[in-house]
């Protein structure tokens, strides 16, 4: 049995792990990478690590983008197997990769009317919406703590990751025809930080052999628990009282739904003043409705909240905008207000006009309340970056720059390692991936002083024996 890494090894985008067992080749995850357009143009564009064509299965264990973008560029390239997925993250699929085949297609009109003028070929898009379609097609749903066989000696059990909606661990229960052992398997996906506004607490998992994990903020804690009402309400304060607008680039799954909910308790306790508030992303008003759809993900307060009746993601004042006119409407109010927009990041959507038109302007606030990778528009604001490129053209950041990474989907460093402490097991062989590089050495050597088995940061391209 063998493992390789193919993507998210010493960086947080692209995930792409593949397993070889009893001559069968099941790739965990299949993620776009982020970064600079170019650069990430073409390594998403080609699988250098494996031809699409030899894939048995895929397991997907969520729907960020970064860990499903790439699937309808795999199905357009050859892969026809399965896609096992949570009902939630293949719910959600259906809106992000088409979301995101928009976004290729935008991205490489773009780049093409520079490239027509410096006289090169111009680029096709990565995929289509009807790539993206036609990629759905693949999905094969199981619920959380239903054990299935994926291949040939090969069952996956999903369970609980707490990150988004529909997240899971991926357990594989293997019996390796190489050796005649049974061994476990387990992939964390992205591991959630517990005591979330929404979500269950991440599960645990017992005797795992290998574990196959994230990394991301290795090193780093977060700088206030998952209830921090007042540090935010102390933001929003200080932001009403500059008189502008309040600009929250935020993912259009989770991290929206988690704001609203977050928003609507701090208007209810009358620890913020009352302002209108927009969700400004297509994706996200449609995530938000998938999000009522999937009670079986829910904490029990969020769950009994959905059964007595009552909207955990609406409330007065909120208005959700699809139209490109509305949003337009919302860069000509002069009146204070709390704009939602996507993407979190800030490489895409309607966040960068909003981002255009606001960000000089030394009353407003922009407020970061998630992760951002190197490179990104919104980890250069997050960086202090006195000048920013947006469309090609540099704006200087006059906004006050916030940042709450409480709301981070993401375990910091002491949660990554309770996760880490109750998984149960032999835990033989330990392999980070996921992170930036510092990050992820930090959390080696944690995990090394105290942990007798053998841990290894992946690197991309590189193979290991089971």
């Amino acid at each position: 049995m063998k493992l390789k890494f193919c993507g998210a090894a010493g960086t947080t985008t692209g995930s792409q792990h593949l397993l070889e067992v009893n001559g069968q080749k099941i790739l965990l995850d299949c993620g776009l990478y982020q970064g600079r357009r170019h650069d990430a143009y073409e390594v998403n564009l080609h699988f250098p690590h494996f031809n699409p064509e030899d894939l048995d299965v895929v397991v997907l264990s969520h729907a960020h983008i970064d860990h499903s973008g790439n699937l309808p560029n795999l199905c357009k390239k050859g892969f026809s197997g399965n896609i096992f997925a949570t009902f939630a993250t293949r719910d959600l699929c259906q809106i992000m990769l088409a979301d995101s085949a928009r976004i290729q297609m935008s991205d490489v009109e773009w780049l093409n009317k520079k490239r027509v003028k410096r006289g090169e070929e111009p680029l096709e898009p990565l995929y289509n919406e009807q790539d993206a379609e036609m990629c759905m097609r693949q999905f094969v749903n199981i619920g959380y703590h239903r054990p299935i066989m994926i291949a040939k000696g090969v069952t996956a059990t999903f369970i609980d990751a707490g990150h988004i909606l529909g997240s899971a661990q991926v357990v594989l229960d293997i019996e390796d025809e190489d050796d005649g052992k049974k061994k476990r398997l387990l992939f964390s996906g992205d591991v959630g930080r517990g005591n979330n506004d929404i979500l269950r607490d991440p599960e645990t998992c017992e005797d795992v052999d290998y574990i196959l994990m994230e990394g991301t903020y290795g090193g780093r804690e977060h700088a206030l628990g998952t209830q921090a009402d007042d540090r935010i309400a102390d933001i929003l304060n200080r932001a009403i009282e500059r008189g502008g607008k309040i600009i929250i680039p935020a993912f259009a799954v989770e991290r929206t739904q988690q704001l609203l909910y977050v928003l609507h308790q701090l208007f209810v306790e009358k620890k913020i003043p009352e302002l209108p508030v927009f969700v400004d992303s297509p994706l996200a008003v449609n995530a938000t409705e998938i999000f009522r759809l999937h009670p079986e993900c829910f904490n029990q307060e969020i769950y009994d909240f959905l059964f007595e009746k009552r909207d955990p993601f609406g409330f007065e004042g909120l208005t959700l905008v699809r139209s490109v006119t509305n949003s337009k409407e919302l860069n000509r109010r002069k009146d204070q207000v709390i704009i939602i927009s996507a993407s979190g990041m800030c490489e895409a959507g309607r966040i960068l006009h909003h981002l255009k038109n606001e960000i000089e302007n030394p009353k407003n606030t922009v407020l970061f309340v998630g992760y951002c990778a190197e490179q990104t528009l919104g980890w250069k604001i997050r960086e202090g970056w006195k000048e920013v490129p947006i469309f090609g053209q540099n704006y200087r950041v006059n906004a006050t720059v916030e940042i709450m990474d409480s709301f981070s989907g993401h375990a910091d460093h002491s949660e990554l390692l309770d996760y880490f402490h109750g998984i149960k097991g032999s835990k033989q062989k330990v392999f980070l991936v996921h992170g930036e590089v510092d990050r992820l050495e930090a959390f080696r050597d944690a995990l090394t002083a105290e942990h007798q088995g053998h841990v290894e940061i992946g690197v991309l391209g590189s193979e290991v024996d089971l």
